[in-house]
C-alpha cells in the first residue's frame, strides 16, 4: 500500500512516516500543499494523510482541488481544529475521515486501515464502464457482445485505467503501478505508448464511442462518454 503524507512539521512527518513504513506502507512525504498536489497528479496512492494547516496552499485547498479533479483516493485530514464546524467543513470538502491533534499513532493506523477496507469494498471484482465489462477474477473483457482477447500486460493496463476511470492517469502512474518501475525513462514511455495503442485498437476500433482518450500533455483517461471536440 502506498501512502502520501502531507505534513509541514518535520518532527511529526518523520515520526508518522517511520511508523507507517514499519507497518508496511510505502510512504512518500511532502512538506507543502503544492508539493503534495504535484505528487498526487504524478503518482498513484492508496491513501492520503493530509494536514490542514500547511504553508501556501492549505489542506482544504488541496482537498477541494483533488476532489474537483475527480480523484476518489481516500483522504484522512489531520488538524488541531476540534470545533464541530471545522469537522463539518473538512468532511463536506471531501475528507473521508478527520483526526484531531494530538493523537495516538495506533488510532491513526486504525483509521487508515478502515479507509482502505472501505475503498476495497467499493472496488468490485467486476466493473462496468459504459458497454465495457471487466472481470478481474476471470480476466475476461467484453465490449457490448464482443469478447476481447488481451495479453496479460494489456489486461493489467486496462484494469488500472478502469480502477481510475474518469480520472486522468499519467505515464508515471502507469510505470509505477503496472510496470512496477518507480523511475520513468523514455524507453519505458515508448513501451507504455505501444501497449496503449494496442489496447485502444482492440477496444475502440469500429466503435462510435472511443473509451481510451488522450489528455494532451498529461496522460490518458478511460471514459464512457465521447470526447468533446
Amino acid at each position: 500500500m502506498r501512502a502520501l503524507l502531507i505534513e509541514d512539521d518535520g518532527k511529526t512527518a518523520r515520526a508518522l512516516a517511520s511508523g507507517l513504513r514499519g507497518e508496511g506502507f510505502d510512504t512518500v512525504t511532502a512538506k507543502t500543499g503544492e508539493e503534495g498536489f504535484f505528487l498526487l497528479g504524478r503518482e498513484s496512492f492508496d491513501v492520503v494523510i493530509l494536514d490542514w494547516l500547511l504553508p501556501g496552499r492549505d489542506g482544504i485547498e488541496v482537498l477541494k482541488t483533488l476532489r474537483s479533479s475527480g480523484s476518489k483516493t481516500p483522504v484522512l485530514l489531520l488538524t488541531a481544529r476540534d470545533a464541530v464546524e471545522d469537522r463539518v467543513l473538512g468532511l463536506n470538502t471531501g475528507a473521508d475521515d478527520y483526526l484531531v491533534k494530538p493523537f495516538a499513532f495506533a488510532e491513526l493506523l486504525a483509521r487508515i486501515r478502515a479507509l482502505l477496507r472501505r475503498a476495497d469494498s467499493a472496488n468490485p471484482l467486476r466493473q462496468q464502464i459504459g458497454d465495457l465489462t471487466l472481470d478481474v477474477q476471470t480476466r475476461r473483457v467484453v465490449r457490448g457482445s464482443r469478447e476481447i482477447a488481451l495479453t496479460p500486460r494489456e489486461f493489467d493496463l486496462l484494469a488500472f485505467l478502469a480502477q481510475h476511470h474518469d480520472e486522468t492517469v499519467t505515464r508515471q502512474m502507469i510505470a509505477r503501478e503496472v510496470w512496477r518501475e518507480p523511475n520513468r525513462a523514455t524507453p519505458l514511455d515508448n513501451v507504455i505508448d505501444v501497449h496503449l495503442a494496442h489496447l485502444r485498437r482492440k477496444l475502440d476500433d469500429g466503435e462510435d464511442v472511443k473509451l481510451i482518450q488522450t489528455v494532451r500533455g498529461v496522460g490518458f483517461v478511460l471514459r464512457a462518454e465521447a470526447a468533446v471536440a
